[in-house]
């Protein structure tokens, strides 16, 4: 994997190569948050991740092409590189784990890639990455640590500065800190963007304390933000931000928000940055909060919606 930073012409770059394939996703006003609603969950795939699955794909050589692709994911960024590939033309495999969301499975394959699941958690499945990607010599779509994949999630900031010139803040969900990276590449020099992590699940800030990737044990209800490490690039790119940290709990409230008052149907790691705005723990006005993805089980949904 190549080791540059993206920029905001990388950026710039991977919007264009991406060109009309995608969607601009709206950017809705919420009066009962005061806030507005950036609905990645209304990409294709159901997250923003496909974006930089798509810039990543688009880069291959001929060679690359033909041995194909694997990648590593909770789901969202399975979906993603399932579609990508299919739509480049090129195979793909995609390493998942025991217990992640069957949902996701099957939307994987249902895409077109294959799907590996001798994994038994997260950690164990990176080590099943790096040996079947030895094995079949296959060129990795990292989730959040790759600078053409953080450069496409990056086109959500420059839609966001588009969309809505005078936001005050930017507040993003944080897993691998891909998204965090790619928009504050994008637009952090021209608005504040605050990243958003799980009490039970902050590899980001692990990763800030010590100075450099470091290993967690994930556990958080929002499964899309249970990132075993963050990544190199996010810490170069935004390891200086404001951080903030929810609870489960309030993501689950967060979450029951959008879904009643918004009539948005999200994930749990979509809710985590209404989370924060919600639980009063970040000060500005009429912040754009993203919602991340939407890609959630239905036995998971009805549990939440069901709890007061």
């Amino acid at each position: 994997m190549n080791a540059w930073a993206p920029t905001r012409d990388d950026v710039e770059r991977a919007r264009a190569t991406i060109g009309d394939r995608l969607r601009e996703t709206p950017l809705l006003p919420s009066r009962t948050l005061r806030a507005l609603l950036k609905c990645e969950l209304f990409q294709r795939t159901g997250s923003f991740k496909v974006r930089g699955a798509l810039n990543k794909l688009a880069s291959l050589t001929t060679d690359e092409r033909e041995a194909g692709v694997i990648a590593i994911s909770a789901g969202n960024h399975a979906q993603a590189v399932a579609y990508a590939a299919a739509a480049e033309g090129v195979d793909a495999l995609v390493v998942m784990w025991e217990g992640a969301s069957q949902q996701k499975v099957e939307a994987t394959r249902g895409y077109g890639a294959a799907v590996d699941l001798h994994a038994r958690d997260p950690a164990e499945a990176f080590e099943r990455l790096r040996a079947l990607q030895q094995e079949t010599g296959r060129t990795l779509v990292h989730p959040f640590d790759d600078p053409l994949v953080v450069a496409g999630a990056g086109t959500v900031g420059l839609e966001i500065a588009e969309q809505a010139p005078d936001a005050e803040a930017v507040v993003v969900p944080v897993g691998g800190g891909g998204l965090l990276a790619g928009i504050q590449a994008a637009i952090g020099d021209r608005v504040r963007v605050v990243a958003v992590e799980p009490e039970t699940s902050n590899a980001f800030g692990a990763a800030v304390a010590r100075g450099k990737p470091t290993p967690v044990a994930p556990r958080s209800v929002a499964d899309g933000l249970n990132a075993p490490f963050a990544g190199r690039l996010a810490l170069e790119l935004a390891g200086g931000l404001d951080r903030v940290l929810v609870t489960d709990d309030e993501i689950e409230h967060a979450f029951r928000l959008l879904y009643e008052r918004a009539k948005l149907a999200v994930e749990p790691a979509g809710a985590a940055a209404t989370a924060a705005w919600v639980a009063g723990k970040i000060d500005a006005v009429n912040p754009v909060l993203v919602v991340s993805g939407g890609n959630v089980a239905r036995s998971t949904a009805a549990a939440i919606l069901a709890r007061p």
